[in-house]
């Protein structure tokens, strides 16, 4: 797999577990498993980061940006791709998969996991999930579309580093299809008015404003 310098890939049935595992043993980071099936797509990377976790918890937008450029640019054209604050990534309005946050004390894990078929004939009982194939993306083949995931997500780590978050927070904006909508996250209901300059989401409900950190995204790993 063709992977900048620095990453190094390897497959699993686990990618997430594995990449923990990994993690708490000490493992360099820049690692990516991956497990490249038919009909879903799942995929995690290793980092170390060297911040509290509650900055370190940026890793998720970062990637989440660092896929939709990924594919925004081996898609047609004609593909909207938008991203949930929650990890959720969306194809013309259809949620066909989600990025996820795990971190330990001294590592971070991004998982990935996008539906390549239907799990449905025609996706008629679920209208609002598709996949990536039924969206005109038969072109797009999985190692390709990792490799360029991990590609752009280093050149937004490079940006996050050297120009702070700034760019990240305009960028992740721009590509949210959320904002003005009522959204339910992390124990939360609102309407998602946008990000604090941490990335919180700010929600409006009634007179109340909350603001929810990314930390509530982290997940246990399975």
């Amino acid at each position: 797999m063709d992977l900048p310098p620095l990453f190094r890939d390897r497959s699993s049935t686990d990618p997430v577990g594995e990449a923990a595992a990994a993690g708490r043993a000490g493992e360099a980071p820049g690692l990516v498993l991956h497990d490249l099936a038919q009909t879903r797509m799942r995929a995690a990377i290793l980092f170390a980061p060297e911040i509290p976790p509650e900055d370190a918890a940026v890793m998720l937008p970062l990637c989440a940006v660092g896929f939709q450029n990924a594919l925004g640019v081996l898609a047609p054209p004609e593909v909207a791709v938008h991203l949930g604050w929650d990890g959720a990534i969306r194809l013309n309005g259809g949620t066909c998969g989600a990025l996820s946050l795990y971190a330990g004390v001294d590592w971070l894990v991004i998982g990935l996991a996008l539906d390549l078929w239907p799990s449905e004939g025609d996706g008629g009982h679920t209208p609002d999930r598709t996949a990536l194939y039924a969206e005109g993306c038969g072109d797009v083949t999985p190692p390709e579309l990792l490799s360029a995931w991990v590609r752009h997500t280093l050149s937004w780590l490079d940006t996050w580093e050297h120009d702070g978050a700034a760019p990240l927070l305009r960028d992740w904006s721009g590509l949210s299809d959320e904002i003005g909508q009522t959204v339910t996250v992390a124990g939360h209901t609102g309407t998602a008015l946008g990000l604090d300059d941490t990335f919180a989401l700010v929600l409006k409900s009634g007179e109340d404003t909350t603001l929810v950190p990314l930390t509530a995204l982290r997940k246990d790993v399975p």
